[in-house]
Parts: C-alpha cells; structure tokens; sequence
C-alpha cells in the first residue's frame, strides 16, 4: 500500500525542468574518448529529455558491462549540477564508491563540480565534513553506499538519484532515496 501511495504521488508531482544542454555539456559530452553507440545515444537523448521535462524521472538502462552505463550518468549528473540540483550516486559496495568517484573525478575535472564521497573509507571526521558541505550545497555530487541512506543525510536540493546496480539493493532502500524528495529524478 505505502508504495502503491508513493508512486501514485510521484506520477502527478511536477518539478522544474532541468536546463537545456550550454556549451559546458557540450564540452563535457565531446571530451568522451570512445564514439558512442547508436544505443548509448538514444539512451543520453531520452534520460536529457526526461529531465527537461516537468514529470519526475524514472528510468531503468539496462546494459552488459562496457556499454557505457556509466558515462550516460555522468551526462546526467552534470546536467542536474548544471540547473543547480544535487546528485546522489548509490552503489552496493565501497570498491564501486571509490571506482565512480575516479571515474566521475576524472570526467569533471575540468569544470566546477564539486564530488564528496561516502563509504566506510572515510573517517568519521571526513564523513561529518562531507555531510556538512553537503546539506550547505557546497557538494554538486555524492557518491556512496547505503550509508548515503542513513537518517544524518541531508541535502539542499537533491535533483538526481542514480542507483547503481539496482538488484542488489533491496526495495525499501531505494523507496527510502524516493521518499527523500517527491520531484527527484
């Protein structure tokens, strides 16, 4: 019942579109090193036009390892930071934290976003630094594991939440991510 409620209310809940592509998405996408498939495309074109529009995203890709999965959310993650919205990555394990926070670090290094990191890695010092500038909006991109879930986690407008390898996160996890913001895509 609570989740038949909850996507009842996100199917007539309205949020601001996000930002058309400017050229800082532009740059971004054409700094890619290998040619896009005809798939992964159509994939980027149809998650942009799902955050252009006024209707919160849900949307589930789909794709052996190599097809470009993650690049396709660090297309959208920069289209959130660019329209000023928060980005949470969720992964299942702290390797995976640490290997999309190279990877995203790498793809924004050359643009003005700013990348925190949540996982057992972190000292209990760190991690109180990184939820501090988090809830203050001086983090554009947060990635972790459920600890990302824990009731301390506060954001000043989340936009974006990309859940990684969905299936191994059970299903009041990613209810609770929904829970947080009724607009989030």
């Amino acid at each position: 019942a609570e989740l038949l409620e909850l996507y009842a209310r996100r199917r007539i809940a309205a949020r601001a579109p996000h930002h058309p592509d400017g050229a800082w998405q532009k740059q971004l996408e054409s700094s890619f090193l290998f040619e896009d498939t005809p798939d992964q495309r159509k994939a980027t074109d149809d998650v942009k036009r799902d955050m252009e529009g006024a209707k919160p995203m849900d949307r589930l890709l789909v794709g052996d390892v190599g097809y470009g999965k993650t690049e396709i959310a660090v297309r959208a993650a920069f289209k959130a930071v660019q329209s000023g919205r928060q980005v949470a990555v969720l992964v299942p394990t702290t390797v995976l934290a640490e290997q999309h926070a190279r990877t995203f670090g790498d793809r924004f290094a050359d643009f003005p976003v700013r990348l925190a990191v949540m996982s057992r890695f972190q000292t209990a010092k760190e991690q109180a630094a990184a939820l501090a500038d988090l809830k203050a909006g001086k983090v554009d991109v947060i990635i972790g594991t459920h600890r990302l879930l824990s009731p301390d986690v506060a954001f000043q407008s989340l936009g974006l939440i990309i859940v990684d390898e969905e299936h191994r996160f059970g299903v009041k996890h990613k209810e609770r991510l929904k829970q947080l913001k009724l607009e989030t895509d």
